[in-house]
């Protein structure tokens, strides 16, 4: 009979120690190697975030229509995982790159108070080449609009430390970014 309980209490614990870490996911895709610019002028590349979960997203400063909302919305997430002690990487690729320079960058993040030592926006690319990985590695929109303005998806994802994209969340919804939150606390 001890015999029994002991082999139900292990076969409990490993089954608990198995899902400690564990979030209900919604893609599989290997994030593109990349190599780009941050607000701060300094390089960024994949491997500068390997071994690291992060969080990403798609924007520009001259959006009028949904990034206002997102990058108040990615703050805020920030945020809330910073008064918890958790600091994972957030990177915003910017849609414009042709407008948007280092130093618009920086002069945006910082109209969100986002703290640049864990959120880089990157630049330095052309819109091709963001248009390529916004639509084959994000599976998600990226169009060219009227008047400057550009059609992309308003989803935040979450890349594992090998690399991958795990779990896209709707970056407009409270629901969706609490789960966002819920989630990277589990993972960290």
């Amino acid at each position: 009979m001890k015999i029994k309980k002991f082999l139900l209490l292990f076969v409990l614990l490993v089954f608990l120690a198995a899902c400690g870490d564990k979030i209900e996911t919604n893609m599989s895709e290997p994030m593109v190697d990349f190599e780009f610019i941050t607000q701060d002028e300094e390089v960024l590349n994949l491997n500068d975030l390997q071994d690291e979960w992060w969080v990403a997203n798609f924007m520009y400063t001259n959006c009028r229509i949904v990034c206002p909302r997102t990058t108040a919305n990615m703050a805020a997430v920030q945020q809330k995982l910073k008064e918890d002690g958790l600091s994972p990487q957030f990177v915003s690729f910017s849609v414009d790159p042709a407008h948007d320079t280092p130093e618009v960058l920086k002069e945006y993040a910082e109209g969100y108070d986002a703290d640049l030592e864990t959120w880089s926006f990157l630049t330095g690319y052309d819109f091709e080449t963001i248009q390529e990985i916004s639509e084959n590695t994000f599976k998600t929109v990226l169009e060219e609009g009227v008047v400057g303005q550009r059609a992309h998806g308003i989803y935040f994802y979450l890349i594992d430390p090998d690399g991958n994209i795990v779990k896209k969340y709707d970056g407009m919804s409270d629901a969706e970014l609490d789960l966002l939150v819920n989630d990277l606390k589990t993972v960290l």
